[in-house]
């Protein structure tokens, strides 16, 4: 059995006593519709290890609830509240969309003009899509690279030198043909709104966002959450074990992710989108432009294996699907120990923020809270997503089991490196990816760049496994090394992209 040292104490079940003694109280006729819910949510905070969960949900124009739940700080045992500053990750990104929304209306940006004429020295790998690629494009995924995110995840490169290494990452699909999630393209939306105003995008967001809803203490860069006084502290689950881990800096892909902020501003937010861009009399963008967010622009692959959620396409920087019925607008979003989940039903004007400490090992609490607030709201019955996903994470630690014994049957036993771990030591070169070392570690090697470093133990011939945890490091697999026609080594494929061919890097001359 697994330990749980932290929320099965006494000292837990304070903080969440603590937390609903100062939640505002409910509105009128709110009262039944939350019967039991504070129960719920310490059995879900209990089954998935999560050290606090801040919960935010306006109906009609009202804030219902803005509460906190467990700890901000597992160590000091400060609880959270409605005002605690959490990362919401890739909700960033309806930010970004947002301000290029304010561009369209002024008639500075057209969704649907290549980002070339606005970008002169924007280059993908692919001829076509540098041609052809719009900001519309840009914020709906349709990009045919995979993710890559190790282009610019713990890489001291900042936005414009990341910008300017898009030519050299390859796609996996052809353009328009597929949705992809990608980071990389967002980044690049925000970077555009940089050079059409001549400002940088965390101070466009502030002045043009943050400050006439009122978003006083949120920010665009994890820097800047522990002078903010009442902020969440990371933490990561990885095989049982739960730790804090550091706040992870991502400013260079900050239009994509960086944004944090807490439940009751982030409610302004909600609001504002919910009313077609306006909020208390302030129109941030048109009702067009609030339209065109919220609407399918592109299918996403697969349905959901339940009834209650319906086919899935991605909009403008947001979601778009039905629950149990009812249109529904959201995104999800996740950084080094932080996962939260941002939906509304425009329809029934009622919206739901949530906001976790805690990534690593499988979170879905987040989505979860938000759809059990949601059969609520609707005095629908309510739907037993814990025990869904406490299915599924049976399901993925089972299939993760089965991949790692397909893993060991490949290995060739008896098998020793072509050369001293010595050779292998150098640099090496990739023009999308950057420079990396690597080092004879023990009876291993070390591959290190920028921020991350990855130890690899011999797995046969001449390749090595990665041997570094992955929640400490967004990579995992086999690591293959070549040598050239005089038998020395001269280049290394590493799988920074799962979804794509491994990344080659040439060595070079220290």
């Amino acid at each position: 059995m697994r330990k749980r040292p932290w929320n099965n104490s006494p000292v837990f079940a304070l903080a969440l006593a603590l937390a609903a003694l100062a939640a505002p109280p409910s509105l009128s006729g709110q009262d039944q519709a939350f019967t039991g819910f504070d129960a719920f949510m310490a059995q879900v905070m209990d089954d998935w290890r999560i050290p606090g969960v801040a919960l935010g949900v306006i109906h009609d124009g009202e804030i219902v609830l803005a509460q906190g739940f467990g700890y901000r700080d597992v160590e000091n045992e400060l609880p959270v509240t409605g005002n605690t500053t959490m990362a919401i990750g890739s909700n960033s990104k309806s930010f970004t969309v947002t301000l290029m929304a304010m561009l369209v209306d002024q008639g500075k940006l057209d969704w649907d003009t290549p980002v070339r004429d606005y970008l002169a020295d924007f280059r993908l790998y692919d001829e076509f899509a540098t041609a052809e690629m719009t900001p519309r494009d840009l914020v709906s995924h349709q990009s045919g690279l995979p993710r890559h995110d190790n282009v610019w995840y713990a890489r001291a490169a900042s936005r414009e030198e990341i910008f300017h290494k898009l030519r050299y990452l390859e796609p996996n699909a052809s353009f328009r043909s597929r949705y992809q999630y990608q980071n990389l393209m967002f980044m690049t939306a925000g970077y555009l709104t940089e050079r059409l105003i001549g400002r940088d995008w965390d101070g466009l967001v502030d002045e043009h966002i943050f400050t006439p809803l009122g978003m006083d203490r949120s920010n665009t860069s994890v820097d800047d959450s522990p002078g903010s006084g009442d902020h969440a502290l990371p933490y990561m689950l990885r095989d049982g074990v739960l730790k804090r881990v550091p706040f992870r800096n991502i400013d260079n892909a900050g239009p994509a992710g960086s944004i944090n902020s807490n439940v009751v501003e982030m409610m302004a937010y909600i609001q504002a989108h919910m009313d077609g861009g306006t909020y208390d009399g302030h129109r941030l963008i048109s009702e067009e432009s609030s339209a065109e967010m919220q609407q399918p622009q592109f299918a996403m692959e697969g349905d959901s294996e339940f009834a209650e959620v319906g086919p899935t396409s991605y909009g403008l920087g947001l979601r778009v699907t039905t629950y149990r019925g009812h249109k529904m607008v959201l995104h999800g979003g996740g950084i080094d120990g932080f996962i939260s989940s941002m939906s509304w039903l425009p329809r029934e004007q009622m919206g739901v923020m949530v906001l976790t400490n805690r990534s690593g090992d499988m979170n879905p609490v987040p989505l979860m809270v938000a759809y059990n607030v949601y059969d609520r709201l609707l005095g629908l019955p309510e739907v037993d997503w814990n025990a869904r996903n406490l299915e599924e994470r049976q399901e993925q630690e089972a299939r993760a089991a089965e991949s790692e014994r397909e893993m060991t049957a490949r290995r060739v036993e008896g098998t020793r490196p072509g050369h001293s771990l010595d050779a292998y030591a150098g640099t090496y070169h990739h023009p999308g990816y950057g420079t990396m070392q690597v080092a004879a570690d023990g009876n291993g090697l070390r591959v290190t760049y920028d921020g991350i470093a990855l130890d690899m133990e011999h797995f046969h011939y001449e390749v090595f496994r990665i041997t570094s945890p992955p929640a400490t490091v967004p990579v995992t697999g086999l690591v293959t090394f070549t040598t050239d026609s005089d038998g020395l080594v001269s280049s290394v494929a590493i799988p920074f992209e799962p979804n794509g061919a491994d990344i080659v890097f040439e060595r070079v001359e220290s």
